[in-house]
């Protein structure tokens, strides 16, 4: 009897880590549109209403199939962006991917630009000839640099920094010619960064990266981030450590914090409670 028992007690064991392996599998292909609003004062009349539709982290790859990067290229112009971001890490491991993904994010389709930064598997991939397609397939590189972009009369700033695998991170190349009434959106791959930070005239950080931790206790916490060295690291388990994880984050002065869970994962290639993710960010003017 007790064998019999004991018997059933390991099938139950087994048949449930069966299911969870394999929802966990099925859950990095179920994409979500996560639709967020952003209001501030600075925001000038010809922005308000416009939509900011934000991706990072594809790591497109062995498990990540070119094909997936294709529906996730329609999936963004069916939601006909006015402006489209991208927070880096576009491939993973192999350099073979790099002209691909930029094969398909070429026909991305937005109204006033798409702009992009580099990630830390970019650069540990191939920098260079990632740094040379985002130029040729009509990405605006914001690692160190910033554009005004206009509409009618008003216009806001969108610039970024470098990851700290590239170089230096200088946030004077976007806030060089910003005033404090002016809007400024700051992309940057690691939202570490903003600890670092020590500044009034940015109103919205834009960063990937953690993946929103990948895997996470029922999307309540998520016990392991990568740190900023890019290395899957287990934090505190403190509210602090997950300001830096997921979601839309008020920060000093007048900043706010938008983090995405991404599109792809790192290896082991699962999700829990933390889908992938669209970001479609409406701006309001208050």
């Amino acid at each position: 009897m007790k064998l019999k028992k004991r018997t059933k007690h390991l099938l139950i064991i087994l048949v449930s880590g069966i299911a969870l392996l394999t929802y966990s599998s099925l859950e990095t292909r179920w994409v979500k549109i996560t639709c967020v609003t952003i209001e501030s004062h600075e925001l000038p009349k010809a922005f308000d209403g416009k939509r900011i539709v934000f991706i990072s982290d594809i790591h497109h790859g062995a498990a990540l199939s070119r094909e997936r990067v294709t529906k996730l290229v329609q999936r963004v112009n069916d939601l006909q962006p006015d402006i489209i971001i991208l927070g880096g890490d576009y491939t993973s491991l192999e350099d073979k991917y790099v002209v691909p993904v930029f094969d398909e994010l070429r026909n991305l389709k937005s109204k006033y630009g798409i702009f992009g930064v580099m990630g830390n598997h970019d650069y540990f991939v191939n920098g260079e000839l990632t740094l040379e397609m985002m130029a040729r397939n009509g990405i605006k590189i914001c690692d160190n640099k910033s554009y005004w972009v206009k509409i009618k009369k008003d216009s806001i700033k969108i610039g970024g920094v470098d990851d700290p695998e590239g170089g230096a991170q200088v946030l004077d190349s976007t806030l060089f010619d910003v005033r404090r009434k002016d809007f400024c959106i700051l992309i940057v791959h690691r939202p570490d960064y903003v600890r670092l930070m020590n500044t009034d005239l940015v109103d919205l950080t834009l960063s990937g990266h953690t993946h929103g931790g990948q895997v996470t206790f029922f999307g309540l916490w998520a016990p392991i981030l990568p740190d900023y060295n890019g290395l899957w690291a287990s934090l505190s388990l403190s509210g602090e450590s997950q300001k830096y994880c997921y979601g839309l984050y008020q920060r000093k002065h007048r900043m706010q914090s938008y983090i995405t869970s991404g599109i792809g994962t790192r290896s082991p290639h699962f999700r829990f409670f933390r889908r992938p993710e669209i970001a479609v960010l409406e701006l309001k003017r208050k």
